[in-house]
């Protein structure tokens, strides 16, 4: 009896581990399949794609006419272009025509229709540039004030309101130079001396020549109720005492 008993507790346990194997087997086949499942559960959808229609205004353009083939019979399809295509023909007819047969006869008036309503002349294709960019007389510049610069030789002596002396230079009256200093100056409007350079004297008394006339103030040279720019001359005479 004891034999019986464990056989059949042998066979008691084989069999509940067989179904403890079968069941484990079903909870992963399941467990497998859920997660094969759930992407599909889960899909997002793609946005649908939505096409955005721009219109686009294209202006009518009328074809030009179609040029005429001399002699050669050969047609030439119209273009869309705004000046007609002109396609060298296939011979060279022994007789050219002097009409040319394409001129359109203008309007009376030789200006262009005038749209209704508006009262401006216009064309079928659209306004004439002259409209937008306007036929007005340009006026001429106005010249620039041309400035006179009268030449005199000299100055008048009445003019001179400043006269500064030269100071003679050391080193020429130990060397007992001395003579005429002749420069060219330019009074401008205000009197001043401007553009001062020298003509001709000795190169020991051209410095102390120039330092002294370039404070020399002029009264202003009128002409025509205006001042004026002079060109002139100065002499400056440096002589020694007692020479």
């Amino acid at each position: 009896m004891f034999a019986d008993s464990l056989l059949e507790v042998s066979w008691a346990q084989r069999s509940r581990r067989g179904w403890t194997t079968l069941t484990s087997f079903g909870l992963q086949a399941a467990l497998i399949g859920l997660l094969l499942l759930l992407p599909l559960w889960k899909t997002v959808g793609l946005p649908s794609a939505r096409t955005v229609s721009t219109p686009i205004s294209v202006g009518r353009a009328e074809p030009g006419p179609a040029p005429k083939a001399r002699g050669g019979g050969t047609s030439v399809a119209p273009s869309n272009s705004e000046y007609p295509r002109y396609v060298a023909p296939g011979r060279i007819p022994g007789t050219i025509s002097k009409s040319d047969g394409g001129a359109e006869p203008q309007p009376p008036g030789g200006g262009g229709d005038f749209l209704p309503g508006i009262g401006i002349p216009g064309t079928p294709e659209g306004f004439p540039i002259s409209v937008f960019r306007g036929n007005y007389p340009v006026m001429p510049a106005r010249p620039a004030p041309t400035v006179h610069t009268f030449r005199t030789s000299r100055m008048l002596e009445g003019s001179l309101v400043r006269r500064v002396q030269p100071v003679y230079p050391p080193l020429a009256k130990a060397a007992r130079v001395q003579g005429p200093v002749l420069l060219a100056a330019i009074i401008s409007k205000a009197g001043t001396i401007e553009d001062l350079h020298v003509i001709s004297g000795h190169p020991m008394l051209v410095a102390a020549a120039i330092e002294a006339v370039r404070q020399w103030r002029y009264r202003p040279y009128i002409l025509n109720g205006e001042p004026v720019e002079v060109e002139t001359q100065i002499t400056v005479n440096f002589t020694l005492s007692g020479s």
